[in-house]
C-alpha cells in the first residue's frame, strides 16, 4: 500500500492506481512525438504506464497512448529500447555519482569486505562475470545478510543487480571493466541503488 503522502497515478494500460515510483511517465515533444520522460519533470502532456517493457510494448500495441491522450500522437516503434536506454542512462549518471562522492567500491576484494562488513548496502554484478566469481560474492552476500539478520541490525536485507556487462560498468566508471561493485550508505549511495531498483523492475516487466 502507498505512503500517506505518496503520489499516485493511474496506468494507461491497465487502470490500476500505483504510487509514481512503480510507474514511468511519457510526455508529448513539440513535435508530437511521445519520448520517456524517466524523472517526470519535463512539461507538456504526459501519460503515465506501469514500470515494465513488456507493458510498453503491449501499449503501444494497444494504442494505449493515445486513448489515454485523447489525440493523435506519434509513437516509436522502438519506444521500449528507448525507454530502458534512459534508464539505464540513469543508472549509468547514478554510478558517477556515487563514485565522485566515495560512496561506491569496485573490485572484488573491497566489494566483499564491504559485504561482510555490512557497509554495502546492494551489490551489483556484471552480466558477463565468471560464474564461480558470481557465485562466491552471492555466497558473501547471502552469509552477510543472514548475520546482519540474526543480530537485529537494520539493511539486512541487500539487493543483488545484474544490469550491465563488465565494459557498460568500465566505461561508466572510467575503469577498464568492472565485474563486482557496490554502492555504500549515503545519499549518492542510496541513488545509485534506487536507479537501479527502476532499472531491474523495467527489465524484469
Amino acid at each position: 500500500m502507498p505512503g500517506k503522502n505518496e503520489i499516485e497515478r493511474r496506468c494507461a494500460l491497465t487502470h490500476e492506481v500505483k504510487p509514481a515510483a512503480e510507474l514511468i511517465r511519457f510526455v508529448v515533444g513539440p513535435d508530437d512525438v511521445l519520448v520517456p520522460d524517466t524523472d517526470a519533470k519535463a512539461e507538456g502532456r504526459g501519460v503515465w504506464l506501469s514500470l515494465g517493457e513488456k507493458q510498453v510494448a503491449e501499449a503501444i500495441r494497444k494504442k494505449a497512448f493515445a486513448k489515454s491522450l485523447k489525440t493523435n500522437v506519434t509513437v516509436p516503434d522502438d519506444l521500449a529500447a528507448l525507454t530502458r536506454q534512459r534508464l539505464e542512462q540513469r543508472f549509468v549518471a547514478a554510478l558517477q555519482m556515487a563514485r565522485k562522492a566515495g560512496q561506491l567500491l569496485t573490485g572484488a576484494m573491497k566489494v566483499k569486505a564491504a559485504l561482510e562488513t555490512g557497509e554495502a548496502i546492494a551489490l551489483v554484478t556484471a552480466t558477463d562475470a565468471a560464474e564461480d566469481g558470481r557465485k562466491k560474492m552471492l555466497a558473501t552476500l547471502k552469509a552477510s545478510s543472514k548475520a546482519a539478520e540474526e543480530q537485529g541490525l537494520p539493511g539486512a536485507e541487500r539487493p543483488h543487480f545484474e544490469l550491465l556487462d563488465s565494459a557498460q560498468l568500465g566505461l561508466a566508471l572510467g575503469i577498464e571493466s568492472v565485474i563486482h561493485a557496490a554502492p555504500t550508505q549515503g545519499a549518492a549511495g542510496e541513488a545509485a541503488m534506487k536507479r537501479a531498483e527502476r532499472l531491474a523492475r523495467y527489465i524484469a516487466n
